[in-house]
C-alpha cells in the first residue's frame, strides 16, 4: 500500500499545506520493552531471532521506555505555528519540527506538540552523548563555564589563563596519531577552510625553500589584486558526491547536491569519482577491488594532468565515509593507496572527519581503521565534538602569525563541552559500546532486508563501522515515504544522497533502542 506523503527531504518542503497519511499513525504510539521482547523476525532458511534482553537503559536511568506520538502528522500544529512565526524573519521551509529541548532526554527528542521520538538522526549526527546529559548540565552550571560564556575571549589574542589546561585535558587527549598541533574554529565548514588555507601556505613555503623564507615584494603587491604570484593558481582536489561545507572554498570542494552550489561562483578545481562499491561486499570482492583500483588510477591521472598544465594540486580532501552525498564507503586498502599517491606527488592530505569523527564508527577517528603508516596531514572535526577545528603536524604551522586567524578562533564553551564529552566516552567505554551495538543493529537490518524489507532495503552498508549505517531504498519517493512514516511511528531518521536512509544515533544508543528502531522499521516496511 502506498501513502501520498510529501517528501521531508525536498529543499522547498514546508509551508505548503501538509498531506495526511492514508492511514494515520495510532495516537500515543508507545512500544514497550515487553512488546519489543515478544516480537521476532524470520527470514527464509533462518531460525527465529529474539531481540536483546536488556531490561533498562544503562546511560540514562530516567529515559522514557519508548516513543509516543499524539498528532496525526509531523510537524504537528504547534510546530507549524511556530515555524510560521520564524518564517516571518527567516526561511523556515527546511523545518522538520520545532523541538522542546527542555523535555528531551537521552536518545529521545520531544517536539512542541508533545511527540516523543527515538532520535537516530541526532541533529544531523551532531549529538554525541544524548540530550541533557547530566555531566553537560553540571558543566553548564560551573563557574568555569559561566565565565567563558559571559566573557567570550578573542582566543588568538586574549586567551584565558586556563586555556592551555582546558585544551590539554580535552581536545589534545584525542589528537590523531602524529598530529600534535590544533587550530580551533567555529564550525565544520570553517574547519575545512582553515585546513585548506594551511595546506596552501605550507605548499608555497615549501616551494620557496622552506624555513623562514620571506615573501617577495611582487608577491605582496600582486595578492592585493588577486593575481599571481601572490595569489597562486594552486588547486585542491576532492571527490564527487563529497560534502565539505558551504563556504566558498569548501563549497568548491563539495559535489553532493546541486542545490548547495547553484548560483555561487566556484573555484575551477578537479574532482574525481569516489568508488561506488557493490553489496554485499563478500559477493563482489573482485569487482570492488577493480572499482577501487580504477578510482586510484583516476586520482593519479588527474594529478599529473593538472600539474602538467601549471595548476599544481596542493591538497586532496576526502571523507572516510561520504556522508551527505549518500553514505559511500571504501576499503582501508583504498585509503592506504590514496595516501601513497598524495605522498608520491607531495600533496597534502586533508581527512574530513566532521561527520565520521568522535567514536560513531567504532573508532574515535574513522581513519584509524585504515592502518596508515604515515598519518594524514590534516584531520578536521566538528559535529559530535561540539567544538570545531583541525589537527595537523608542526611542519604545516604557518611561518608568520595572523595568517590563519579570526576574532573568535572557536567557541570556548563548546571546547569545554568537548572535554566533558571526551571524558564520558573514555570513562563509559563508549567506543567499544558503539562497536557492539552497531554489530547488533547491522544484523537486525540485514535480517529485515531478507524478509519484509526485501527489495526495499538495498545496499545495506556499514558493517564493522559502529552505528554509522545506511541503506538505499528503491527510489527517492520510497525513501522519503519511509522517513516520514518512521517519524509518525515515533522514530526520527534522516536521509542523504538520492535514495539513502542514514542512521546517526548517539553514542549512548543501546540495544534496547535498536530493538525499538528495528520493530518500527519492520512495521513501516510491511506497508511501503
Amino acid at each position: 500500500m502506498s501513502y501520498p506523503i510529501r517528501s521531508t527531504i525536498s529543499p522547498v518542503r514546508f509551508l505548503r499545506p501538509l498531506l495526511f497519511l492514508s492511514r494515520p499513525a495510532p495516537r500515543h504510539h508507545h512500544l514497550t520493552l515487553r512488546q519489543s521482547l515478544d516480537q521476532t523476525r524470520t527470514r527464509a532458511g533462518a531460525a527465529k531471532r529474539t531481540y536483546a534482553v536488556q531490561a533498562s537503559p544503562r546511560f540514562f536511568a530516567k529515559e522514557p521506555s519508548g516513543p509516543q506520538v499524539s498528532t496525526s502528522e509531523i510537524p504537528g500544529p504547534a510546530s507549524r505555528k511556530l515555524s510560521r512565526e520564524i518564517n516571518e524573519w527567516q526561511d523556515a521551509r527546511a523545518h522538520q519540527m520545532v523541538a522542546d529541548y527542555s523535555k528531551s532526554i537521552g536518545n529521545y527528542l520531544q517536539d512542541v506538540d508533545g511527540n516523543r521520538l527515538l532520535d537516530v538522526f541526532a541533529q544531523i549526527a551532531s549529538i554525541a552523548i544524548g540530550y541533557n546529559h547530566p555531566k553537560l548540565l553540571e558543566l553548564a552550571r560551573s563557574d568555569e563555564f559561566v565565565q567563558l560564556a559571559m566573557n567570550r575571549p578573542a582566543l588568538g589574542s586574549f586567551p584565558p589563563a586556563n586555556w592551555d589546561h582546558i585544551v590539554s585535558t580535552g581536545l589534545l587527549k584525542v589528537a590523531p596519531q602524529g598530529l600534535n598541533q590544533l587550530f580551533t574554529m567555529m564550525c565544520g565548514s570553517c574547519a575545512n577552510e582553515g585546513a585548506l588555507k594551511a595546506a596552501f601556505f605550507a605548499y608555497r613555503q615549501r616551494e620557496r625553500g622552506g624555513g623562514l623564507s620571506q615573501f617577495s615584494a611582487e608577491e605582496l603587491k600582486s595578492c592585493m589584486n588577486n593575481t599571481q604570484p601572490g595569489s597562486p593558481d594552486l588547486v585542491a582536489m576532492s571527490f564527487r558526491s563529497g560534502f565539505h561545507g558551504r563556504l566558498f572554498g569548501s563549497l568548491s570542494l563539495t559535489r553532493s547536491k546541486a542545490i548547495h552550489k547553484i548560483d555561487v561562483p566556484a573555484f575551477d578545481w578537479p574532482a574525481v569519482e569516489f568508488p561506488r562499491l557493490k553489496y554485499p561486499l563478500a559477493d563482489h570482492e573482485a569487482e570492488n577491488k577493480k572499482i577501487e583500483e580504477d578510482a586510484i588510477s583516476k586520482v593519479e591521472e588527474t594529478i599529473v594532468e593538472w600539474n602538467a598544465k601549471g595548476r599544481s594540486v596542493a591538497a586532496l580532501i576526502v571523507e572516510p565515509i561520504q556522508s551527505e552525498g549518500g553514505d559511500f564507503h571504501a576499503s582501508p586498502a583504498f585509503f592506504r593507496k590514496l595516501r601513497e599517491v598524495t605522498l608520491k606527488h607531495h600533496i597534502y592530505l586533508i581527512v574530513d572527519e566532521v561527520q565520521t569523527g568522535v567514536a560513531a564508527t567504532g573508532h574515535f577517528w574513522a581513519h584509524e581503521k585504515w592502518g596508515l603508516t604515515t598519518p594524514p596531514d590534516f584531520v578536521t572535526f566538528s559535529k559530535k565534538m561540539q567544538a570545531a577545528g583541525f589537527f595537523h603536524a608542526p611542519e604545516t604551522r604557518p611561518t608568520q602569525p595572523y595568517r590563519n586567524y579570526n576574532t573568535w578562533m572557536g567557541t570556548p564553551t563548546e571546547i569545554l563541552k568537548a572535554r566533558a564529552i571526551i571524558e564520558v566516552i573514555q570513562d563509559q567505554g563508549l567506543i567499544e559500546h558503539v562497536s557492539s551495538v552497531g554489530k547488533y543493529l547491522y544484523q537486525g537490518l540485514d535480517e529485515l532486508s531478507k524478509s519484509v524489507g526485501q527489495g526495499k532495503i538495498i545496499n545495506l552498508r556499514g558493517q564493522d563501522s559502529g552505528t554509522f549505517l545506511a541503506f538505499d531504498c528503491s527510489s527517492s519517493e520510497t525513501r522519503d515515504r519511509f522517513v516520514q512514516q518512521m517519524k509518525l511511528a515515533g522514530v526520527n531518521v534522516g536521509g542523504c544522497g538520492d535514495q539513502t536512509v542514514r542512521l546517526r544515533p548517539m553514542l549512548v544508543f543501546e540495544k534496547i533502542h535498536a530493538d525499538i528502531f528495528l520493530n518500527t522499521a519492520e512495521k513501516v516496511l510491511k506497508d511501503l
